[in-house]
């Protein structure tokens, strides 16, 4: 089976695949210094809540985006799973699309290159993926599946933190869709703000995206809070979870095929 790894900057998320079929997924906060044995004993223990063991796991592939980590990772699938991992973002691992950057594909984010492969697979079309995670990442791939740029912005939890511990009045609110958009206490007013400000900021960057595209795009929305955004928005018109893992399954595919 192969063993899946994304690691970002909030959570590493794991998952295992059986051919196409995920027989299991889980998460853990990312910590730069936790060890290979850290993640063997918690993982060992997650996978047989499901009946399987570690030697059910044959091969590896990890896209991050904390290069900390990938020492550490390295070490989980060589010296635990008895496996040398793709790493996305090798020279020697073919994405098998175009990365049309004006820099490395080494510097583009693994997960970012993830979701252009796993999100053509689906669509086959041209297509702008959201992804609502540490940051809110605008990745746009081509009709042939070619990653050709996008933008960046700060993340929703980011941006909630930083108002709450950059000033000295305002709470730490959870993140939701608020009842009217003109907030008549400062929790409201600060969840319209969040929430209507990110729709915003989506339709904006979409129509922006489009126009200098030249073109019609499919929009996926991927990522923690994506599920909030989606049916809250025309320009969102797929919600999709699992399209990063299932670019590196394709990825490890293409690589081995």
């Amino acid at each position: 089976m192969l063993l899946a790894i994304n690691a970002n900057n909030t959570n590493v998320k794991f998952a295992l695949y059986d051919g196409d079929k995920a027989v299991g997924d889980w998460r853990i906060k990312t910590e730069a210094g936790r060890t290979a044995d850290q993640y063997v004993v918690w993982l060992n223990q997650l996978l047989a809540m499901k009946g399987l063991t570690l030697k059910a796991i044959d091969a590896a592939i990890i896209a991050t985006v904390v290069p900390q980590s990938l020492f550490h990772l390295n070490l989980l699938c060589e010296n635990h799973l008895g496996t040398k991992p793709m790493v996305v973002g090798d020279p020697a691992v073919k994405l098998g699309i175009e990365v049309k950057m004006d820099i490395p594909m080494s510097t583009v984010g693994a997960d970012r290159l993830a979701n252009a492969v796993g999100g053509h697979l689906t669509y086959k079309r041209p297509l702008i993926v959201v992804d609502f995670g540490t940051a809110t990442t605008f990745d746009v791939v081509d009709q042939g599946g070619n990653y050709i740029g996008g933008a960046i912005a700060p993340g929703i939890v980011l941006s909630v933190e930083i108002l709450h511990s950059a000033t000295a009045m305002l709470p730490r609110i959870v993140v939701e869709r608020p009842g009217r958009v003109i907030g008549k206490s400062t929790t409201e007013a600060m969840q319209s703000g969040i929430f209507w400000g990110y729709v915003g900021l989506v339709e904006g960057m979409v129509k922006r995206i489009a126009e200098e595209f030249g073109g019609p795009l499919d929009v996926v929305a991927t990522g923690g809070l994506a599920p909030l955004f989606h049916g809250n928005t025309p320009v969102i018109t797929h919600l999709d979870p699992d399209i990063t893992m299932r670019g590196l399954v394709e990825i490890y595919r293409r690589n081995r095929s």
